[in-house]
């Protein structure tokens, strides 16, 4: 596999791997491509998939090993037990600098795999908490309480702030230094354009929170992956 995968925790009933932005977690219908999931299967004979992140979302996500373990685990995913957090840049400046989003989310009845907010939706609620202000953007930290496809970027599409990157709820537009240096923004020789800082949605899973097979608490934590490190040190560096 080209992606090179990060383990973050590893027991004898269940791994946990910090997931790359642009790889599957498992195969899609169409088996276009190889997934996260095909890789461990390989490693490991036979895993199975507790919960899933986005092809284009980096960060924690959670396979257990055996089917016992696998009944455990997505027994607390469905009864919301466990504790999910997100990072994520979104565009603009938010009127309140914490707040919950509870909207109920459906699928588009005419398009495939995009979502929306809807009264006849299924509940979802969303804690936002913003953590920093960059120039026209916010870094923010997401707890989800509810597991809906694509939950927080259609609820910060709902609240007017799309993540940052998302061309399904929001723009494919890029991270640019200059949005942020404007005036003190200049190219330099050896480039004919501005290099992007991100070009990919800048959503991650930061961390997850569950009982293990025996009962002990387990809390995990999935490091911010090379390209969102790298922009916001930019961001730090040029904001002062």
């Amino acid at each position: 596999m080209k992606n090179k995968i990060d383990i973050i925790a590893e027991t004898d009933h269940w791994i946990a791997l910090n997931k790359p932005s642009g790889l599957l977690s498992i195969p899609d219908r169409e088996q276009s491509e190889p997934s996260l999931k095909d890789f461990l299967n390989e490693k490991y004979g036979k895993v199975f998939i507790v919960h899933r992140l986005d092809k284009a979302t980096s960060g924690l996500i959670l396979f257990a090993k055996d089917e016992a373990t696998h009944k455990v685990l997505s027994k607390q995913f469905e009864e919301r037990s466990v504790e999910k957090f997100y990072l994520g840049l979104v565009n603009g400046i938010l009127m309140s600098s914490e707040g919950s989003i509870d909207a109920p989310i459906m699928e588009h009845p005419a398009k495939t795999s995009f979502y929306l907010t809807h009264q006849k939706g299924k509940a979802s609620l969303t804690d936002y908490q913003v953590l920093k202000e960059y120039g026209p953007y916010s870094w923010l930290q997401f707890q989800i309480h509810t597991g809906r496809t694509h939950q927080i970027r259609v609820h910060m599409k709902h609240i007017g702030h799309p993540i940052v990157c998302d061309e399904l709820y929001g723009s494919d537009a890029p991270v640019l230094l200059s949005s942020i240096k404007r005036k003190k923004f200049k190219l330099s020789k050896a480039d004919e354009e501005e290099r992007p800082l991100l070009h990919r949605l800048a959503l991650h899973a930061w961390k997850l929170s569950f009982a293990d097979i025996d009962g002990t608490k387990k809390e995990l934590e999935a490091p911010l992956s090379k390209d969102l490190r790298a922009m916001l040190q930019q961001f730090e560096k040029w904001i002062k």
